[in-house]
């Protein structure tokens, strides 16, 4: 990087502004410049008149002073006057560039949501002066831009971003022991953290709270197994394949613009079927009586659940899947019923029921993306089972393949018929034709239950397909934000590190909230990507009588950056104003 200037005659008079800039080689062997940081007019012609004057901050004083920049070798027109610093610009610097754009958007939002308020009220500075607020607020931001352990916060990424200019601190909100100490300080405050979220999202997005989203999901970590029985951390059903580890369940209610509402970290070896009666008494609880409608998957509700949730008062409206073999007792009454058109290219059947309404879906766009999947993976077991019979194997060895391929495709291997002859290691197969006639049949159909009135498909389908928003938030957790809590060994921090997520989430869902009216089409993962394009500089200009000035100056958005800054209808802050450093600072430094 180097200084550019430029000259441009104006009113008879010439003025010179300056640009730090970059060359970047392109194709052809040509050299471009890249504008990156914008100086200004540093002018020492016409000194009375047009001079450029700065407030800069010296060492050491209370108030700002006013003095003029001039490069050092263009004063001969100035005056002698104190307040007139003379610049080396063959010396100029830049020093520690630091991602700046999106931990100023995490602090924006993070404001937004009152959250600074929130825990500033809950978490007091310690005896030492930490303010456990901000270090909370690094730990969410770490996990919203870049998650990782904490360990790699405190030596690489903290250093590497301007959250410490942002927040008004130093390297102290990022010394590891205090990252992990701040987690013990979180889970006594999640009850009043729901209510709290809950309200700001009523203000800010007139969200409503009828019809709720219940699901769980699965996180592994890595650790030895616990010796303590009542210890979370436990083997059971991994949802992430990992049955190796120890991991705990989660269990989250979403609304359908993605809100979360609430959640609880369970035992990894908890049934899903064993923990909604404790969340209808807890919604309850904290939000009072009133009709919801809870939108669940299969095997969630037992049928001791839901007949409880349809006798309550008032009776707790439901939407859940069925398992397929409800389907299978059903098939004969639904094939009397006439379909209704529930929506483009979807069509349903409506079969009443003890007080229940049975709907079966059947989506055109679903049964081709599962005939495609089924037939993929057919194709793929029925080539492997082929070179397998090329083979010379012995039993034992063939066995052992026969069920890796079962492995790699269980959905395809129920559909040939595979026999093991018993004194040697050879083996026929064919298709199960009656077997791939019902799968044929079935694909792209849903059974639902529910024990709304309302009678139109359309409404109830729509229901339905909501529940792809708690998917996404699980997926947003495990993936954009790595929930995986395999940085930890307690398990109670293990708990604080999902609620950090949770935080994180939550920002992620109303940043996603303000794309969704403003700016369609962009993600919030895309947006947090353009935001950390724009860096934070430390400019040094050395002065004549030994002194420094300081620039610290955020780089200038790209164009595209711009048109978003402009759809969200949000504006950077203005530049931090100069700091000049005393001579007796400079002396000692020298020395």
């Amino acid at each position: 990087m180097f200084l550019r200037c430029s000259t441009r005659k104006k009113d008879g008079k010439e003025h010179r502004y300056f640009s730090i800039v970059e060359n970047k080689r392109v194709a052809g062997g040509r050299v471009v410049q890249r504008h990156v940081l914008y100086l200004g007019e540093i002018n020492s012609s016409q000194e009375l008149a047009w001079r450029k004057s700065i407030e800069v901050f010296e060492d050491g004083a209370e108030r700002p002073s006013t003095l003029s920049l001039f490069p050092a070798d263009r004063y001969e027109a100035v005056i002698a006057d104190e307040s007139v610093v003379r610049v080396r610009l063959s010396e100029l610097g830049l020093w520690r560039p630091r991602q700046w754009g999106a931990c100023w958007l995490v602090v924006k939002l993070w404001r937004e949501l009152e959250l600074d308020r929130f825990w500033g009220e809950r978490l007091s500075p310690s005896r030492k002066g930490t303010r456990w607020d901000q270090v909370l607020l690094v730990l969410v931001a770490y996990r919203l831009i870049a998650p990782g352990s904490e360990w790699r916060l405190h030596r690489e990424w903290f250093g590497r971003t301007a959250l410490a200019d942002l927040l008004g601190a130093d390297f102290n909100l990022a010394e590891s022991h205090k990252l992990y100490a701040c987690h013990d300080l979180l889970l006594k405050h999640k009850q009043a953290l729901f209510d709290h979220l809950v309200g700001r999202w009523r203000d800010l997005f007139n969200a409503s709270f009828e019809v709720l989203l219940y699901d769980l999901t699965s996180t592994y970590f890595e650790s030895d197994p616990p010796q303590d029985e009542n210890d979370k951390r436990r083997f059971g059903y991994s949802r992430d394949k990992r049955s190796d580890c120890v991991q705990v369940v989660i269990a989250l209610i979403v609304t359908p613009q993605g809100f979360p509402l609430a959640y609880e970290v369970l035992a990894g070896n908890t049934l899903d079927k064993t923990t909604l009666r404790e969340f209808l008494q807890k919604i309850e609880t904290q939000y009072g009586k009133a009709e919801r409608i809870w939108l669940m998957d299969r095997g969630i509700p037992t049928e001791e659940v839901l007949e409880e949730m349809r006798h309550s008062d008032p009776p707790v409206k439901y939407v859940v899947g069925t398992p397929r073999g409800r389907l299978t007792r059903l098939e004969k009454q639904l094939v009397e019923k006439p379909w209704h058109s529930a929506g483009p290219r979807v069509k349903v059947k409506l079969l009443a029921r003890q007080g229940e309404l049975y709907v079966l879906a059947e989506s055109h766009d679903r049964i081709a993306k599962e005939r495609s999947m089924r037939r993929r993976r057919l194709k793929w077991l029925w080539a492997r089972l082929k070179q397998l019979s090329a083979m010379t194997l012995t039993r034992e060895n063939l066995l052992m393949k026969l069920g890796a391929a079962k492995q790699a495709a269980p959905s395809a291997w129920r559909l040939i018929k595979i026999e093991v002859a018993k004194p040697d290691a050879s083996f026929t197969y064919r298709l199960h034709r009656e077997k791939l006639r019902r799968a044929r049949r079935r694909e792209g159909r849903y059974l639902l239950r529910t024990n709304l009135t309302e009678s139109d498909p359309a409404k109830l389908w729509s229901l339905y397909l909501q529940l792809v928003a708690v998917e996404e938030a699980f997926k947003n957790l495990k993936g954009d934000l790595a929930i995986r809590p395999i940085f930890h060994q307690n398990e109670k921090r293990v708990e604080a590190h999902i609620c950090v997520s949770f935080l994180a989430y939550c920002l992620h869902v109303t940043l996603g909230q303000r794309l969704h009216s403003l700016a369609p089409g962009l993600t919030p993962r895309s947006v947090l990507e353009k935001f950390a394009a724009v860096q934070m500089i430390d400019v040094h200009l050395p002065t004549t009588d030994g002194r420094e000035i300081v620039l610290t100056r955020t780089t200038q958005p790209e164009p595209e950056l711009k048109l978003l800054l402009d759809k969200l209808k949000l504006q950077l802050p203005p530049q931090a104003p100069p700091k000049i450093s005393s001579a007796q600072a400079s002396s000692a430094t020298a020395l």
